[in-house]
């Protein structure tokens, strides 16, 4: 069986550093891989290449063992979601920032389908809230509902509780373990918190100055 997201030499050359660099990896449906490594050793910039957000100066990503340069960018991003390390909310409601991505491409919204999403990281009844009135953590929590909300395939998280007090960390990475479990997802999630990636990840993987420097199981990396 094919993995379900696989890269191949991916390679990202900016201003004339290699700030990816020749990286190769599997990471199977339903596993969950953690990315740690120092400041600029290319963990963010590794993310934004596996749904094109930014696009790799050599090498590939496969896609259930597709190559995905066949793929449309926006089939692409619906499947291999990314929930950013700020939510980067529009201003509105809750439910408009949660559903913009139909709106923008005019199809219909299953409300329902939200008001579950909104019930499952503890925002019920934030539909019609103004976002502008909303915590760090619930902002977050928004983020999180716009992207689940595609019914991704893989799920990409950039350092979603870096800029989170303590507590509301706790609570955010308890809402995402939870949601993985319980819509099956493919998770490659960036952290700087060597222990979320024990927590969380099934494997991680340590980058050092774009390279891929190990992966394991949690026990396997020095970290």
């Amino acid at each position: 069986m094919a993995p379900k997201l696989e890269t191949e030499d991916l390679t990202r050359v900016v201003d004339g550093e290699r700030v990816v660099d020749r990286v190769s990896l599997a990471v199977r449906a339903a596993e969950v891989l953690t990315i740690v490594g120092p400041s600029g050793a290319g963990k963010s910039s590794f993310l934004r290449l596996l749904n094109r957000l930014d696009e790799p100066t050599e090498g590939t990503v496969f896609l259930d063992g597709t190559n995905y340069r066949e793929l449309d960018p926006g089939t692409l991003r619906r499947r291999v979601g990314l929930i950013p390390q700020q939510p980067a909310l529009r201003p509105g409601t809750v439910f408009e920032n949660a559903t913009l991505a139909f709106r923008v491409r005019d199809e219909p919204v299953d409300d329902e389908r939200i008001e579950r999403l909104l019930a499952a990281v503890e925002l019920d009844g934030y539909a019609e809230r103004d976002v502008e009135r909303l915590s760090g953590g619930e902002r977050q929590r928004v983020s999180i509902v716009r992207t689940l909300a595609n019914e991704p395939e893989v799920l990409l998280l950039d350092e979603p509780t870096s800029s989170l007090d303590d507590g509301t960390e706790s609570r955010i990475e308890t809402l995402l373990a939870g949601l993985i479990d319980d819509y099956d997802l493919t998770c490659v999630l960036v952290t700087h918190d060597t222990d979320q990636a024990r927590r969380l990840g099934d494997r991680i993987a340590r980058f050092e100055g774009g390279e891929l420097a190990r992966i394991g199981r949690p026990d396997e990396v020095v970290l």
